[in-house]
Parts: structure tokens; C-alpha cells; sequence
């Protein structure tokens, strides 16, 4: 399942409610964005040869990593 935000028009305004929902998704979407971010930077991504599982996990370990280091 994808979960988006709501989007405001030049006519159709957000409730706060809808406005609300935006702020939490954002909240929680905000480190992964930079973590990609990082690993991106890194140039990590572009060099990887591996099995996708083995990837995933490696993935996970690198975005851990990263949000340690930026918490420091």
C-alpha cells in the first residue's frame, strides 16, 4: 500500500485535518529521504553486485549506520 499526501489546489484549500495528515507523513518519510540522500551522495548504489535480498539487508545495515552517524 502507498500512502500520499493530500494536495491543495489553487481552489480547493486543506482542512487541518488533511493539513495534519500531510505534516505526519512528512515527519516520517523526512530520514529515510535523507538517508537515500546519504547513500546517494556516497555513490554506494551505483557500484552494488549482489543478490537483491543480500542487498536489502546491506541497505538496512547503511541507512542504520547513517542515521547514527547524523544523530552524533
Amino acid at each position: 500500500m502507498i500512502v500520499t499526501g493530500y494536495a491543495a489546489g489553487r481552489t480547493h484549500k486543506l482542512a487541518p485535518g488533511q493539513k495534519g495528515a500531510n505534516r505526519v507523513l512528512g515527519v516520517g518519510r523526512a530520514p529515510v529521504e535523507h538517508g537515500f540522500a546519504h547513500l546517494k551522495n556516497w555513490r554506494i548504489l551505483t557500484e552494488l553486485r549482489t543478490d537483491p535480498a543480500r542487498a536489502t539487508q546491506l541497505l538496512r545495515a547503511l541507512l542504520v549506520l547513517t542515521n547514527l552517524e547524523v544523530h552524533r
